[in-house]
């Protein structure tokens, strides 16, 4: 498909950059202990090592399909309406976003076959991405959550920045890392601060009770968090990345809601006694979205790489009826298929 036009490049400040530094300035960034990152109630992230043996030595769960094929979409329209943006769901947590003036964005850019630093172990990739890397339009930012393999894919991040050269924006200390690894020139954000992006578009960096790693030595040096995209036309989408649930939520949502897109996690969440302190199960996600003050919202990290436990068709069975459950439509809560593109006002409103 064809690149549009690019917006224009991001200066040092805009209106917008200068509002949201007004509105959240006075909000603490996140804490350290013995030079780790904390969860945002100051609590120690993830789980301890002893408890990770014990998850592998439970071993178990329900095995996934070799390959799934997914039946193909349209490709991403030409156009974006007024005020909308076209989201086209890749798949996994990586989102290719679109807005009216031609800005484009990736979330979490993953595409290789595995979500793991060697090339014959680890999570492997059940389903193709239902847009190829080399069929994207030319990027213009990169918002990447955090360190871990399913979501810092360095051979994907490194083909985009030989080709597109886009503006990455990520965590404290991810940067660095990056830079070491062969993609420099990182923008590095603290909890609640933010940065400008093509175009006039800003990027909010916000708290989630998570983790990182990307090996045993590592664990929780660099940052953790999700996003919130802010337009210049005045619209709003937040994309989580992962994250737990918590009073973070609903912080995110009174301070920055309401928002007209959020793009929420549904899989990954068995054992519960493990993953419920790094992974939203798909209840919690529903509750998330009412947190967030959300108009509506789209599921991913699910399907993609068996991470946990579940059966792979069963984080969206969940979600409908949590969905059901809380009096809310279909449409309010999409679970999109791989490669489809979805057409949202981020216009903030009541859900959908």
């Amino acid at each position: 498909m064809p690149a549009p036009a690019a917006p224009d490049a991001p200066g040092p400040a805009t209106p917008l950059l200068d509002a949201l530094a007004a509105r959240l300035g006075h909000r603490p960034g996140a804490q350290r202990r013995d030079g780790r990152f904390l969860n945002p109630d100051g609590t120690p992230a993830g789980r301890s090592l002893a408890e990770v043996w014990r998850l592998m030595r439970e071993g178990g769960g329900t095995p996934w399909p070799e390959r799934v094929e997914d039946p193909p979409f349209p490709p991403p329209p030409a156009t974006v309406p007024p005020g909308h943006a076209a989201v086209t769901f890749i798949g996994h947590v990586t989102f290719l976003i679109r807005l009216p003036d031609g800005f484009t964005c990736l979330t979490d850019p993953m595409f290789s076959e595995r979500a793991s630093p060697f090339r014959r172990h680890g999570p492997r990739r059940h389903r193709a991405p239902g847009l190829a890397l080399e069929a994207l339009p030319r990027i213009d930012a990169v918002l990447l959550s955090h360190n871990h393999y399913d979501h810092m894919d360095l051979p994907s991040l490194r083909r985009l920045h030989a080709r597109d050269r886009p503006l990455l924006v990520t965590g404290l200390g991810n940067g660095a890392y990056l830079a070491r690894k062969g993609v420099p020139g990182a923008v590095e954000l603290d909890w609640w601060r933010s940065a400008p992006l093509p175009g006039g578009h800003v990027a909010t960096y916000l708290p989630m009770r998570h983790a990182s790693a990307r090996g045993l030595g590592d664990r929780n040096r660099m940052l953790w968090g999700g996003f919130a995209l802010s337009t210049a036309g005045g619209g709003r989408l937040l994309f989580t990345g992962d994250t737990a649930h918590g009073a973070h939520l609903a912080e995110i949502g009174e301070a920055l809601g309401p928002f007209g897109l959020a793009l929420l996690p549904i899989g990954a969440y068995e054992p519960r006694w493990f993953m419920d302190a790094v992974h939203v199960d798909p209840e919690e996600s529903v509750a998330a979205f009412q947190a967030v003050r959300a108009r509506t919202a789209l599921a991913m990290h699910f399907g993609t790489f068996r991470l946990t436990r579940e059966p792979i068709d069963e984080p969206a069975r969940r979600l409908a009826a949590a969905r059901q459950a809380a009096g809310l439509p279909e449409a309010a809560f999409l679970v999109p298929g791989v490669g489809q593109t979805v057409i949202r006002d981020l216009a903030a409103g009541e859900p959908a």
